[in-house]
């Protein structure tokens, strides 16, 4: 509110947030074939790091052009350390894992199934977070899709169990730290994109401990691979997070939130369409089936102002926000 008691004036954007909207859609879903390429080269830890130090210094850039202050407090610190654990380096490094063994495609898909992951830990974690049969159908619906991603009446044949469990698992991630955040940093007093910038901050500390550890030093940096990383950090993590926060300001969550639906998509067709993967009939049919079930899951009554975040949101969406994460 201003002086006179008025409303300032929103600011004017550049760019329709439809444009905006559409470019996170692709940049989320090409971080998929982005995270292919670069393990061609370099190993799934090395990928992470990667991509965790470049998202990193974006979002440091656009601190220091807001003059923002890192957040304050030690156990501000240690929620903070522990949401970069299961936002960031936990999920980036199990699908980069995963894409050693299944298509991009396919990891795409398997990202496509945290907001079911949340529903159901929603119910038992979050006491406001009450069931409504629409919602427990969605659940339902959306785990009858990734059986048919599977190919479940084929007896997995074809299927490999551990790269595809590696990918479950870290869209299983994303949920578990959104509810840690929920429980621990959703009243911070301290400004979204501070608290983003220290978390992205911390992760990359916890890749660049873990990654010596595990892998070696590569005997090159072939060009097409070192780009990929950079750009899955650049725009798929850093930029990306600041277009979401814009969204979400001027759209709000309900609508920004939508674009976890395109990206299974746009994942699918970059890997079909520019890294040759095979496609049957059950992938796209069951992509289709766990997308329709996660946007049940998401269906609120119309009183309700909070609903649960999507992945790419990730606790800076729908209620007081403290943390980024992406796919």
């Amino acid at each position: 509110m201003s002086r006179t008691g008025t409303s300032s004036p929103a600011p004017r954007r550049v760019l329709d947030w439809r444009l905006r909207f559409g470019f996170l859609a692709l940049v989320w879903g090409f971080s998929f074939l982005f995270m292919k390429v670069g393990t061609e080269a370099f190993a799934p830890f090395q990928v992470t790091l990667g991509r965790l130090a470049f998202g990193t210094a974006v979002v440091a850039a656009a601190m220091a052009v807001k003059r923002e202050r890192l957040p304050r407090g030690a156990w501000t610190w240690v929620h903070l350390a522990i949401a970069g654990l299961l936002l960031n380096a936990l999920p980036f490094s199990l699908f980069a894992f995963s894409e050693l063994t299944i298509p991009s495609s396919l990891a795409g898909i398997c990202n496509a199934t945290s907001p079911l992951w949340g529903m159901a830990l929603s119910l038992v974690a979050l006491s406001e977070d009450r069931p409504t049969r629409r919602r427990v159908a969605g659940l339902g619906i959306g785990f009858l899709g990734v059986l048919t991603v599977l190919g479940v009446w084929q007896g997995f044949d074809g299927l490999d169990v551990t790269g595809t469990s590696l990918a479950l698992l870290a869209s299983l991630s994303y949920p578990v730290g959104w509810i840690y955040v929920r429980r621990t940093l959703a009243g911070s007093s301290h400004s979204h994109l501070s608290l983003t910038g220290a978390q992205l901050g911390l992760a990359t500390l916890q890749l660049a401990v873990v990654t010596p550890l595990f892998t070696s030093v590569p005997t090159g940096l072939p060009l097409l691979p070192l780009l990929s990383v950079a750009a899955l950090g650049v725009l798929g993590t850093g930029l990306a997070f600041l277009i979401q926060y814009d969204l979400v300001a001027e759209v709000g969550p309900t609508t920004a939130q939508m674009v976890t639906y395109f990206t299974p998509v746009v994942a699918t067709a970059a890997g079909v369409a520019l890294l040759g993967e095979s496609l049957s009939w059950s992938t796209p049919a069951g992509a289709v089936i766990v997308l329709a079930g996660a946007a049940l899951t998401q269906s609120r009554p119309k009183r309700a102002r909070r609903p649960f975040p999507a992945p790419e949101d990730a606790g800076l969406g729908e209620r007081p926000r403290a943390t980024a994460s992406h796919t």
